[in-house]
């Protein structure tokens, strides 16, 4: 898989640029919209914490997107900085493992 060199942006860049400041926001007026606190939040926004499934039901209702809008974001976020920096990544301790079309590993 072919990754960029830049990381994609995390959610809280959308959510900042595109919904809070156009509206003028603030954090603890945008978490009372959303049903959470403010430092729930505030985790997102400062990059800190990751939009659940949960999270992305109820940005997607508040500023009329889609959950998949938020979710897409946090999981090319997440997987970017998993291929970056992990040594899963890297080969270290894994092996390929091969599939029933394969010829059979050794018993």
């Amino acid at each position: 898989m072919k990754t960029g060199q830049r990381p994609p942006t995390h959610p809280s860049g959308i959510l900042k640029r595109h919904h809070l400041e156009p509206l003028a926001l603030s954090v603890s007026t945008a978490a009372k919209a959303l049903g959470v606190s403010r430092k729930t939040l505030s985790k997102i926004v400062d990059e800190r914490g990751a939009v659940t499934p949960e999270m992305a039901l109820r940005l997607a209702k508040a500023f009329r997107t889609t959950p998949q809008l938020w979710l897409n974001l946090q999981q090319k976020h997440d997987l970017w900085h998993a291929q970056h920096n992990s040594k899963a990544w890297n080969g270290a301790q894994v092996l390929a493992v091969r599939t029933s079309g394969s010829a059979s590993a050794p018993r």
